[in-house]
């Protein structure tokens, strides 16, 4: 019996028992976890978190309560029934379909999909958590800016931020190899390793490069990264990149600049390399960008890369960082469609 109740604690299936009255006597640990259980038994309210009545089965709206009423015909039957049902609960509005059985003096209740609907659940959590690593949609203060950020799954790896450190605005961009939930693990270390309260874009590399040595991951793990201050009173944009491709454009009144810099990404391929600093001077009215290959790589049904060359065409005729990043948008989706890689971007107006 111990064997059995061990088996059915760690099936990723959620079961429930209950009894000819409608008494709950039994649910397994995928059970309690879907409806956020806080008994393992007594009345269907008690494990489903109902929070329609005080007492089950006494309220008005019990008569409509679809589980209730799943197992009571299940019950009055031959014990079988398999619908989809709606429960409203702690854990929010559960939808579900669920197979009841009989089991001698029993009826057993089994919910097939709870452990995709569990894992969907956890993965909108995630992609709040996400969203919350985000910077503001607009500057408080310092240099304006405006960022896109499209991820492709669910989860993505890109990760943007602009802060201000010592009084200036500095720029922060992440691509972290790879997709999905990995990737958004490693973007989450990537933003807690990072040190904002250093003004040197290159120490700050070179610091989290040392952190990632931590990790001991493969070497098909690596971030790619372009960091950025702006100085607004020598009017300089201090820079330092980390693998990135053409990471950084500025559009001024002698067209458009393409700032590259050959370093290796933040990975365990050179644990000890120390980034650099360099600057560029820029005039009021310039738009400094910074874009992931996610943006330039992006390719069409024909096979044909959105490219660097395209980027430029869209910064050349945007009046200032908000538009570019509107402008950007438009025209990946026009010739995209759907994105392979996670799309992001973000601009400043100098």
């Amino acid at each position: 019996m111990n064997l059995y109740r061990e088996i059915l604690e760690n099936i990723p299936t959620a079961a429930i028992v209950v009894d000819k009255h409608l008494r709950v006597r039994y649910t397994n640990r995928a059970f309690r976890v879907f409806f956020r259980a806080k008994r393992a038994r007594g009345s269907l309210r008690d494990v489903t978190g109902c929070t329609e009545e005080e007492v089950c089965g006494s309220g008005v709206k019990c008569a409509y309560c679809s589980m209730r009423t799943l197992f009571s015909d299940a019950a009055k039957g031959d014990g079988t029934a398999l619908r989809s049902l709606i429960v409203r609960g702690e854990a929010g509005d559960l939808n579900f379909r669920i197979k009841v059985s009989p089991l001698g003096k029993f009826l057993l209740g089994v919910v097939d999909n709870a452990y995709q609907t569990e894992i969907a659940r956890e993965m909108n959590s995630a992609q709040d958590i996400q969203q919350r690593l985000l910077p503001p949609a607009k500057s408080s203060g310092g240099t304006p800016y405006s960022f896109m950020y499209v991820p492709c799954r669910e989860i993505g790896g890109d990760l943007p931020d602009v802060y201000e450190a010592e009084g200036e605005t500095m720029g922060f961009l992440a691509d972290v190899s790879g997709k999905g939930i990995s990737a958004g693990m490693i973007s989450a270390f990537v933003k807690a390793g990072w040190d904002r309260s250093e003004p040197s874009p290159a120490k700050a590399l070179t610091a989290l490069n040392a952190k990632f040595q931590e990790l001991n991951l493969d070497e098909t793990n690596y971030v790619t990264a372009a960091a950025v201050r702006i100085d607004r009173a020598r009017s300089e944009v201090r820079y330092s990149v980390a693998g990135h491709n053409a990471p950084m454009l500025l559009k001024s009144a002698l067209g458009i600049d393409e700032i590259e810099m050959h370093a290796p990404p933040v990975s365990n391929w050179m644990p000890g390399y120390v980034y650099e600093d360099r600057a560029i001077g820029y005039q009021a009215g310039d738009i400094l960008a910074l874009v992931t290959d996610g943006v330039t790589e992006c390719r069409n049904a024909a096979g044909e890369m959105f490219s660097i060359e395209r980027v430029e065409e869209v910064l050349a005729r945007s009046e200032n960082a908000e538009r570019f990043i509107e402008r950007l948008k438009a025209a990946l989706r026009e010739f995209c469609e759907t994105f392979e890689d996670d799309i992001t971007a973000i601009a400043f107006d100098l």
